[in-house]
Formats: structure tokens, C-alpha cells, sequence
């Protein structure tokens, strides 16, 4: 079963290929996200070059798009260059939801990669080195100031989360631990190596 989940095959298709109960799988899956992200929350903070940036989750839906698209589940997140990238669901998009995060997550005199979204302002007079993205002039983001890593996340995710035509709400951070777990832990072959490994660890395999 977690060669299916790794091989991003829905509990309900992995359910029919085994001839089991769909309820079944789909707990099976339900225990490797939760496992999934008792796992990957210890990070240490970022340092030298962070990306900042956030996107809106949610089913196809009609009218606004992007920064306050209704109906949509907000998520944060912080990409260190070269490296892992830490997200979480927010509740808004404003400064004093943003900004505590990254003082979080990045540690002071970071250079900090953002887009001209207002809540960024403040990084101007922060305890970071804000660089600001202009989408217009840094398309290909030859000079190195883009935010092409977290963007590429987002897309990642996007189409991860595509195949399962709706989350629960109530799941949902769990869900976007699994888009986390894919882009921060290498290949295929690698992500089934360390889902055992914590599989056997928590009891769920042996």
C-alpha cells in the first residue's frame, strides 16, 4: 500500500487494484499523512536565501482568482534556496499573520525573496535583507532576484492535490504535509525508503 501512496495512486483506485475495502485504504493513507507530518515539523530555521510567498487552495470555482478568491484555503510559505521548503494553512493574508512566520522560520539578516504584496512592506524595515520581485522585469530571474522556487512548489502541489478532486477541509493541512513530504525528501525511491522507515517506527509496519 505505501508503494501506491508514494506512487501518488488515490486510495480509492489503490483500494481497487487490491481488491479491498476503499474505507480501508483510505485510512491506511489517512495514518501515513498523519505519521507524515509528526515527521517533517522539526526544521531548523532558514538562513542566507529564503523565498516568501503564498497561494490559495481550492476547488474550481467561479470568480475572483488568486489573493482573495473566495471560497479558497489560504496557505504561507518559506523556501530556503537549495533546500526544503515549510508551509502552513493560514487563516488571512495580512502583515501580522505573515510576518510572525517568517521571523519564525528565517533568522535575523536573511535575505528575504518577496513579491510587491503590501503585507511585505514591513520586511523593509526589518530585521531581514528584503528583496523585492517584480513579476513584470524578472520573469526568467536571471539576476537571482525571483521567487521561481516557491513557485514551483505551488505548481508541484497544485497537481498533487488535482488527482483527489476535493480535500476535506479538516484535512487539509495534512494533505498539504504530503506536497511538503514529495518536494523536501527527494525521489520516488527515496520517499518509500523513509515512509517505512517511520511506518515501522510509529507500529503500522513491520
Amino acid at each position: 500500500m505505501v508503494e501506491y501512496f508514494v506512487g501518488e495512486v488515490t486510495a480509492r483506485t489503490a483500494a481497487d487494484l487490491l481488491s479491498i475495502d476503499k474505507d480501508t485504504a483510505a485510512l491506511f493513507y489517512h495514518k501515513i499523512r498523519v505519521v507524515i507530518g509528526q515527521n517533517i515539523r522539526q526544521q531548523t530555521p532558514f538562513t542566507g536565501e529564503v523565498e516568501v510567498d503564498e497561494s490559495c487552495f481550492g476547488g474550481i470555482r467561479k470568480g475572483k482568482r488568486g489573493r482573495g478568491a473566495g471560497g479558497k484555503v489560504p496557505v504561507f510559505g518559506i523556501l530556503k534556496r537549495a533546500g526544503k521548503v515549510y508551509t502552513v494553512p493560514i487563516p488571512n493574508l495580512k502583515t501580522d499573520t505573515l510576518i510572525p512566520i517568517i521571523r519564525e522560520k528565517a533568522v535575523p539578516d536573511s535575505i528575504v525573496y518577496a513579491d510587491g504584496f503590501r503585507s511585505y512592506d514591513v520586511l523593509d524595515v526589518s530585521e531581514f535583507k528584503h528583496q523585492r520581485v517584480d513579476h513584470d522585469k524578472e520573469l526568467v530571474g536571471h539576476s537571482g532576484n525571483h521567487i521561481n522556487g516557491i513557485e514551483n512548489f505551488w505548481n508541484q502541489a497544485k497537481r498533487v492535490l488535482r488527482k483527489y478532486n476535493g480535500v476535506p477541509k479538516q484535512n487539509f493541512h495534512l494533505f498539504v504535509r504530503e506536497c511538503e513530504f514529495r518536494f523536501n525528501y527527494g525521489s520516488p525511491k527515496q520517499h518509500l525508503q523513509i515512509l517505512k522507515g517511520w511506518l515501522k517506527q510509529e507500529g503500522i509496519l513491520y
